[in-house]
């Protein structure tokens, strides 16, 4: 839920949230922000993920320096592992953005990103771009550039195997192409009908020392950055580890650092610096080439007499201040001043102003009432509410009273991001020129405030929110959704039918609306299925749910097909919401849609025990073909317990997040030897809650397939995992999705069998993905195959091994 965390960090650090109510802060970061204002100097950081990014340099430069600080994200995180929940893809990549707000509003910089998707671990630069589709992804960083035209540009890596991963390494190409091409007019010149080239002064490489790899050296530019800022009590280090650890879907939580600490750049591209980051470059009004002096003389004497006990009495040399700086020709430090000024103005004047709604969802076209509530308290401020989303209201307001307005907005456009509006391909969303950088969609529901301070016009944006009181959280605000009027869900999204089988699925379609409706509900589908019924004719009261069963038979066996509900003749959507503690409550609207394969399974599995590890949908997805899953709390294993299952799981990085692994996997392992069936999925090779690893020693690396289709190879085609209870071949590898497998196994004992090999283009193969090996009387499996991917993805021949793998080999 909104607003519940970081409660500390607000109080310290005054973080403010642009989903929040607040505008006005502490005098201390009233203070910070006024001495900003007189530093024009702008430097993009630029890399591939959310938690790529230098969070130590990102608020050493945006809070020391005072410099105008941006990352540019390339991709939202969509292909990583989620230690949280069970999201993967679009919903993890949605987790992480509001990860990497939440990181920037700690450290103060501002983000960005561009429609690339992240589709996985990927070994090189070219297999990278052959997703990423690299002109357009290059055509935004390009934008970006022209936009915010920085001084600088640092990469976090660089273009080649020292980069580690390919979308790494890409980063770095596309930044040094990106550097050269933003000045270029003849490059993407349709963006020059509102921006203009740039040529940014130079692009350095940030180096690190980092697993297992030191790329500083001592002749490189070394800053030193450990700096202490009284203004809100933490050195950069400290700030650094808040904000990295908002990565949290990721684990990557840091500890503070405390005391120097010096940060490494290499020389890529422009003209290199000698002592510092913007050698050559001046940042003072100056660089604007206009009459700036009575400016810089402004903010001089505001910054000498600001009180801190009063900054109410700065407001009128702010709005000054703001005259002099609107009467400039246009430039990016223009606007990106005239901001500055008016957020200072309203702080110093201490308003407070906050849109309300009555609940958290509304439907398209429907009229939102909004209560607004606005008001000044710091003494001495002549503030006049001029109008509300257009509304005129003229009115003075009084001094530290809250005041209240009643209107209405209407909801004249879903809140689907905006990346998720159209269909996307493997690597790549589809946005318009409109879009590209915005970490959010630019247009939110929510009022306009006009306000009139020292006969200068203002305008406040307030997002749209719902507050209620928690007993133990206290204010919770959560931001509204705006939805189609009818929604709908199916209770899979995978369906897997053998040869003369009928399943039946169940549809619910929602009415979001207080109106009665109707509808005509039929399918669309991709190759001859069966659909029963095949048309309904319904109707909808206010707010009424319809469940309908639907039952489905794949007559032709055909391998692969699809269904689309529509009513009315428009596809339906899902409504997801996504609430962590962390982040703002996330809800995004999903095509409903229905994968239906062909499948030849014997399976004599009928009930298995599940020990979660960090979160997947492998139990959901067994049950599908039968299984029933029992989930055990950790205090429920032991060996009695689990001799009344068929098989035990162990749920993915289990180990990594188990803190009683040591407990309970010696009582796995009993099982085991008593003649039961084990399978322990992937784990990482750090921060592991064992020594123990299986019945006999092997350990875990860092090699992993990346290529979903990479070739099997059956080094033991005759293993009974391979035979029993279903005949694997290399089809059953066929339609695999993002990767075969990651951190396989190495080293392991002569008492392991690895039936299985794989390998990615041009590398060795790797035995390390399926480890089966006789203990006592039973077997121990321990896979490093992706099948928390595979499996709710519905891909058959992953199901039919997975069975396998449970299957006792003595029968």
């Amino acid at each position: 839920m909104f607003q519940r965390f970081l409660i500390l960090i607000f109080l310290l650090l005054s973080v403010s949230l642009s989903a929040f109510s607040q505008i006005s802060y502490p005098a201390s970061l009233i203070k910070s922000k006024l001495d900003k204002l007189s530093t024009l100097g702008t430097v993009l950081y630029f890399a591939a993920h959310p938690d790529d990014e230098n969070t130590r340099l990102i608020a050493w430069l945006a809070n020391e320096k005072n410099y105008r600080t941006a990352y540019l994200s390339l991709t939202r995180g969509d292909g990583g592992q989620n230690l949280l929940g069970t999201e993967q893809g679009i919903e993890l990549g949605l987790i992480r953005t509001q990860e990497l707000l939440a990181a920037r509003r700690i450290d103060k910089g501002e983000q960005y990103f561009t429609s690339a998707y992240d589709f996985g671990f990927s070994k090189t630069f070219e297999e990278t771009f052959s997703f990423w589709k690299k002109e357009e992804t290059l055509r935004e960083a390009v934008y970006l550039i022209r936009k915010l035209q920085p001084d600088v540009i640092i990469n976090r890596f660089p273009p080649d195997s020292r980069g580690g991963h390919g979308h790494h390494q890409a980063s770095a190409i596309l930044a040094r192409e990106a550097f050269e091409a933003a000045a270029d007019p003849k490059r993407f010149p349709e963006q020059l009908n509102t921006l203009k080239p740039w040529q940014a002064k130079r692009l350095l490489w940030n180096t690190a020392n980092f697993g297992g790899m030191n790329n500083t050296s001592e002749d490189q530019l070394k800053i030193e950055i450990g700096d202490y800022n009284p203004l809100v009590g933490y050195s950069y280090g400290e700030i650094a580890a808040l904000s990295r650890s908002q990565h949290k879907s990721q684990g990557f939580g840091a500890a503070a650092g405390r005391g120097k600490s010096i940060e490494y750049f290499e020389h890529v591209a422009g003209s290199e610096a000698k002592t510092s980051l913007f050698d050559g470059i001046d940042t003072s009004w100056k660089r604007l080439q206009a009459p700036t002096e009575g400016i810089s003389q402004s903010i001089t004497s505001i910054q000498d007499n600001f009180k801190i006990n009063h900054p109410e009495q700065s407001v009128a040399s702010l709005v000054k201040l703001y005259g002099l700086i609107s009467a400039l020709n246009p430039s990016v430090y223009k606007s990106n001043k005239l901001a500055e000024v008016e957020e200072l103005i309203l702080a110093c004047s201490g308003i407070w102003a906050e849109a309300l709604a009555p609940k958290t969802n509304f439907v398209l076209d429907e009229q939102i009432p909004v209560s607004t509530e606005i008001i000044v308290r710091n003494p001495g401020i002549k503030v006049k509410l001029k109008a509300i989303d257009g509304k005129t209201i003229d009115k003075l307001l009084p001094i530290n009273e809250l005041t209240k307005f009643e209107n209405s907005v209407k909801a004249d456009t879903w809140t689907q991001p905006y990346w998720l509006e159209k269909e996307h391909s493997l690597g790549k969303f589809e946005v318009e020129a409109k879009d590209f950088g915005n970490p959010e969609n630019s247009q939110k529901p929510g009022n306009r405030i006009l306000l009139e301070i020292d006969g200068q016009q203002f305008s406040i944006d307030r997002p749209l929110q719902y507050k209620s009181v928690d007993p133990v959280y206290g204010e919770i605000y959560e931001p509204i959704s705006i939805s189609p009027v009818f929604t709908a869900s199916l209770n899979q999204q995978n369906l897997l039918i053998q040869q003369g089988e009928k399943k039946t699925i169940k549809l619910t379609i929602k009415n979001n609306s207080n109106k009665n409706q109707q509808g005509k509900l039929n399918f669309k589908q991709s190759d001859g299925l069966l659909i029963c019924p095949a048309n309904s004719s319904l109707s909808f009261g206010p707010y009424e749910e319809i469940t309908q069963d639907i039952e489905i038979s794949n007559p032709k066996n055909s391998l692969s097909s699809s269904i689309i509900p529509q009513l009315n003749d428009k596809a339906l959507h899902a409504v997801r919401q996504l609430d962590y503690q962390h982040i703002p409550s996330i809800t995004w609207f999903p095509p409903v849609s229905l994968s239906v394969k062909a499948l030849q399974l014997n399976n004599p599995i009928k009930r298995v025990a599940y020990i979660p590890g960090a979160g997947d949908l492998i139990p959901a997805s067994l049950e599908n073909i039968g299984i029933q899953v029992d989930q055990l709390a950790e205090q429920q294993i032991n060996s009695a317990m689990l001799a009344n299952y068929d098989a035990v799981i162990v749920g993915v990085r289990a180990y990594n997040v188990s803190k009683t692994v040591d407990r309970w996997l010696p009582q796995v392992l009993a099982y085991v030897e008593q003649g039961g069936t084990a399978l322990v999925q992937y784990n990482v090779n750090s921060r592991m809650g064992t020594d123990r690893l299986g019945p006999y020693p092997f350990q875990i690396s860092r090699n992993r397939v990346t290529e979903e289709d990479a070739k099997v190879t059956f080094t033991a085609a005759k293993d009974p995992v391979l035979n029993y209870p279903n005949k694997i071949t290399a089809a059953d590898f066929e339609g695999w999705v993002q990767e075969r497998g990651l951190y396989f196994a190495s080293n392991m004992a002569k008492e392991y069998r690895t039936p299985l090999s794989f390998a990615d283009s041009k590398e060795k193969q790797d035995r390390g993905s399926l480890l089966v090996a006789k203990y006592g009387k039973g077997k121990f499996v321990y896979t490093s195959l992706a099948f928390f991917r595979q499996l709710p993805a519905g891909v058959p021949g992953a199901y039919r091994l997975f069975v396998n793998l449970l299957a006792n080999e003595e029968q």
